[in-house]
């Protein structure tokens, strides 16, 4: 049994940007086992697997460590291996996973998922992410992650947050936020996620699903540009549309492969 490998980067312009995924196209499902194998070899921060069914596709996300309930950015680069390498020839692709259903427009360079907004709640700050963070928010909020204010951009750039600690957080991840510098950028965000695996995520898609209300509310505007300003970094058009959330990006092939599998 050999797999058809894609390595895409998603929330790129060019290749060394955004966040790379690996997508893994299936004609049927394999063992969960195998599947988180497959992402631990990868070694990226998520490996994505599909099956069509129907009209529509089945999609699952893995980190080196755990299956996740959603995953923007490789949703993102799926989507673009159905566009650029496999002729899927309509302009939306829809997308069943466990997080229900998520759809996929083609709007020129733009590649626009339409996802639900995630849930937060204003809550007190733990001790814990204080200490880890070395610098105390001005507002926190908590859904499947917790959402931190901090006061500037410089602020959130200079981290140097302690994994080890934050991994012991009974959370996904931990996003970090602040206003843009940049006249066009209207805030910027990090993501830490050492309880799945993944240190620093380049670029969170699902994070913006918390982000962008967020945002919106403080701006009062429904229409923002994100900038999340990891080393690689990469560039997310958020639009808020009642309790949807569209999240516009752009994703480039690094490579493509094939995995194989000796007959023992």
């Amino acid at each position: 049994m050999n797999i058809d490998l894609y390595q895409i980067d998603a929330f790129a312009s060019k290749v060394f940007e955004g966040n790379p995924a690996a997508v893994c196209p299936l004609n049927s499902w394999i063992d969960n086992a195998m599947m988180q194998q497959i992402a631990m070899e990868n070694n990226l921060s998520e490996t994505a697997f599909f099956v069509k069914e129907g009209s529509q596709f089945n999609l699952r996300w893995f980190t080196p460590e755990a299956e996740v309930d959603l995953c923007g950015h490789a949703t993102l680069a799926a989507a673009h291996v159905l566009f650029e390498h496999l002729g899927y020839d309509s302009d939306t692709i829809t997308f069943e996973t466990r997080s229900g259903e998520l759809r996929v427009q083609q709007k020129g360079e733009l590649l626009v998922m339409d996802f639900p907004t995630a849930s937060m709640e204003k809550t007190d700050l733990p001790q814990e992410i204080t200490k880890a963070l070395g610098v105390r928010p001005l507002e926190c909020y908590q859904g499947m992650d917790y959402l931190l204010l901090l006061e500037n951009e410089q602020q959130v750039r200079e981290l140097a947050p302690n994994f080890l600690a934050l991994k012991k957080m009974d959370t996904r991840g931990i996003m970090v936020t602040a206003p843009g510098d940049e006249e066009d950028v209207d805030f910027i965000s990090r993501f830490f996620a050492p309880g799945v695996g993944i240190n620093e995520d380049p670029v969170t898609g699902s994070a913006h699903t918390a982000l962008t209300p967020y945002w919106v509310k403080k701006l009062a505007r429904t229409k923002l540009k994100a900038r999340q300003i990891s080393k690689r970094g990469g560039e997310v058009e958020c639009k808020l549309i009642g309790d949807r959330v569209e999240l516009g990006g752009r994703a480039q092939t690094f490579l493509t492969g094939i995995i194989e599998f000796s007959d023992s």
